[in-house]
């Protein structure tokens, strides 16, 4: 079952999700271009893992088989579909 989409900033640690769409904010369009080469296409299945202490900055984001840390900024450009069953 899908929940509605929401970023992989809102997302909770260890919940999984299905990426949606990857959308830079205007002030750094190259961002979607870094993402996508990073492996935060659409359809993939992501997680965040962990988030940085204090303020939860970086998270460690899983993405396919690897671990990348994402800015919270960065993080707000990937939209989700969340999976609400258990993986």
């Amino acid at each position: 079952m899908l929940a509605p989409s929401q970023t992989l900033l809102q997302t909770a640690s260890g919940c999984s999700a299905i990426i949606a769409r990857v959308v830079a904010p205007a002030h750094a369009p190259d961002w979607a271009q870094r993402l996508a080469e990073l492996g935060f296409i659409p359809g993939e299945r992501v997680m965040i893992t962990a988030r940085g202490l204090p303020g939860g900055d970086p998270l460690a984001v899983r993405v396919g088989g690897s671990t990348f840390a994402l800015r919270r900024a960065e993080a707000e450009c990937v939209h989700l579909v969340v999976d609400l069953q258990p993986t």
